[in-house]
């Protein structure tokens, strides 16, 4: 059972467990939408809305999945009216390509909403196919056309790389088609196969390890020259256009995680709602809760913050644990910045050129 939130976080996430179709590479809370089971989910978050704080006005606000575009018409609209009045800043709800349609464009707009993630994944159908995808390039393009007439310019492009059969030069025609479509906002994600994916119980495995490396520099490297800045390790933006919804992760801030396979930071508690959608029915406020001690909590906030290329804010730390972070973390993180892994201006501490492509050991050896 959760505790009572002693904070107000200004950010809120809300995952929604349903899809058309699942991917074979997916390891998120989803099951294959039925109008039934959507509705009993409604429900069942309609509870958690009553039964939780929320505050009076947010500054995010991420609708994920699953797919919430996966949802009928009227089913959008009772999730989106849930959550009306709180006039975020930035709204995003995440899509498919192959669900959206005039009808739930123009309700997102209606409803707040002013930022779409969408799944293309690759622009090469053969590709799309062969990871479970049920969509083509050409509704990517549809889609996009739609959204942007509708009035929703600010999207995001989700591409991703290392999928078994992929060739660089696919991903760089996925790249040049991407940016074609002038997003303004692109993230890339290496293929992980889990054990529990209809990928993993075949067997199947990602790229090997140099192939995999070379499609990630060449992302990075390439990116850049559409006009999207690197800000994070897997997340490219036009200048403005940064993800300020996962900008609170990086940052280390406190948010609010709603409905089954949602999480959430409140202080010092972390929590994971239950990845069950019969157990989340009965009861909504099932989640399994963590208390970070210091130690844990100035690790993690160590870690979130050295993803972004600009660091960690110094007195950000210092504000959050009344201490210094070289202190906090002494000659180990001296060794770091003496060997050139970590910098600091004085301001931040943040990843070299060659620090960021090993940050993974640079965690490492702080932990």
């Amino acid at each position: 059972m959760m505790k009572a939130a002693k904070s107000s976080p200004a950010h809120l996430y809300v995952h929604v467990p349903f899809c058309r179709h699942i991917c074979y590479y997916c390891d998120f809370v989803h099951g294959i939408y039925r109008e039934q089971s959507a509705d009993a989910w409604l429900d069942a978050l309609e509870k958690e809305i009553a039964l939780r704080t929320l505050p009076k006005h947010l500054d995010t606000i991420y609708i994920g999945g699953g797919t919430p575009t996966s949802l009928s018409p009227a089913q959008l609209h009772r999730l989106l009216s849930l959550l009306d009045g709180k006039s975020p800043y930035e709204y995003t709800v995440e899509a498919d390509p192959g669900t959206i349609d005039a009808e739930k464009a123009a309700m997102l707009v209606d409803h707040g909403v002013n930022r779409v993630s969408i799944g293309m994944q690759s622009a090469d159908d053969g590709l799309l196919k062969a990871i479970g995808r049920h969509h083509t390039h050409a509704d990517t393009i549809e889609a996009v056309s739609l959204l942007q007439k509708t009035g929703i310019d600010n999207l995001s492009l989700d591409l991703l790389y290392s999928l078994p059969g992929q060739t660089m030069e696919m991903l760089k025609d996925s790249v040049q088609a991407a940016c074609a479509l002038s997003p303004k906002h692109i993230s890339v994600y290496s293929l992980t196969i889990e054990e529990n994916t209809v990928f993993g119980k075949k067997g199947m495995h990602a790229l090997d390890e140099d192939t995999e490396a070379d499609m990630y520099e060449y992302l990075r490297d390439t990116l850049p020259a559409y006009g999207y800045h690197r800000y994070e390790t897997a997340n490219f933006a036009k200048k403005g256009y940064e993800s300020r919804h996962n900008l609170c992760y990086w940052n280390y801030r406190d948010f609010l995680g709603f409905s089954c396979g949602a999480s959430g930071k409140e202080g010092n508690v972390r929590y994971d709602k239950t990845r069950s959608l019969s157990e989340y029915l009965k009861d909504p406020l099932a989640a399994e809760t963590i208390e970070l001690t210091p130690e844990d909590a100035m690790f993690e906030c160590i870690m979130m913050n050295l993803r972004k290329k600009e660091g960690l804010l110094l007195s950000d730390f210092e504000e959050m644990f009344h201490v210094s972070v070289f202190a906090a973390f002494g000659e180990k993180l001296q060794a770091l910045l003496k060997e050139g892994s970590l910098c600091t201006d004085g301001k931040r501490l943040y990843c070299s050129e060659h620090g960021y492509d090993i940050l993974n050991s640079i965690l490492t050896e702080l932990l």
